[in-house]
């Protein structure tokens, strides 16, 4: 064997992973990992409504909550079949839930306009522990 061929052959070491996952690092964006996680999202929660051995509504709905929040962050077109998929998702998930889901994607047994939302119990009395950019407004 040639010298080419034993140097194609070895194990890359460690030092060299190392720098191949940093460089992999260096470029990769928060948006990438986003749309990544909420692809899965979206998957886990389309099959925790659509296969009866595995439905779980609840983890359905947790499922879109998380997607609904995030899907603004995203980047344009991503974020476009996103929606899509995301008001799919919420079509099926009505139908199964007996239409608890309603079109904006709250439960249907929301207060009424106008009407003050109380705050979480895991916040209540404290601040929020939301991160807001300097200079904007808190949530309440």
């Amino acid at each position: 064997m040639s010298d080419e061929q034993n140097q194609e052959q070895r194990q890359p070491s460690e030092e060299e992973l190392r720098e191949r996952i940093e460089e992999q690092l260096r470029e990769v964006r928060v948006q990438d990992v986003l749309l990544e996680s909420v692809v899965s999202l979206i998957n886990l929660s389309a099959r925790r409504i659509a296969k009866e051995d595995e439905r779980d509504l609840e983890q359905a709905r947790v499922g879109i909550e998380a997607v609904r929040s995030v899907v603004g962050l995203l980047d344009d077109e991503p974020a476009k079949q996103v929606r899509s998929a995301l008001s799919e998702i919420q079509m099926l998930y009505a139908k199964h839930a007996g239409g608890e889901l309603v079109e904006d994607g709250s439960a249907g047994d929301a207060p009424p306009a106008g009407a003050e939302t109380p705050p979480r119990e895991a916040t209540k009395g404290r601040p929020s522990r939301l991160w807001t950019p300097p200079g904007s407004t808190p949530p309440r």
